[in-house]
């Protein structure tokens, strides 16, 4: 019933790709730039959370366009595991309790993206078309 669905998994590899870096973006944009407002970073960020805002912001950009996908993937899938297990495991064992549920998924769609790598629609795949 959906093998016919195969041919288009380059392009919906990329879509995962970019949804999922424009929500991770916006982790990076509320720390670095309070937009959207959030009262979490009100009284400014730690060096931790700066590096933290960086790497979302700038790391889901290179993401968006395909731009060393699998490298960038690997560090910002380690950031994601540091994440959950100094903030949120301490608050407790289950995801849905630590509110790590965002952390984990970040953590393995990008582990994916390492193995996967961009998908369609990439600069990545432009380079080597180029080559």
């Amino acid at each position: 019933m959906f093998e016919g669905l195969s041919k288009y998994q380059p392009q919906f590899l990329a879509i995962l790709r970019i949804v999922t870096a424009l929500l991770y973006i916006e982790h990076g944009t509320m720390k670095l730039f309070g937009f959207p407002p959030s009262e979490m970073f009100a009284n400014g960020l730690g060096t931790l959370m700066l590096v933290a805002g960086i790497l979302e912001t700038f790391g889901g950009l290179l993401i968006i366009i395909g731009f060393h996908t699998r490298t960038v993937a690997f560090i910002l899938s380690g950031q994601m595991a540091v994440a959950y297990f100094m903030a949120h495991a301490p608050q407790g064992f289950f995801p849905a309790i630590n509110m790590g549920e965002a952390a984990i998924l970040f953590c393995f769609i990008f582990l994916y993206l390492v193995s996967a790598g961009p998908g369609a629609w990439s600069v990545d795949g432009a380079r080597r078309n180029a080559v």
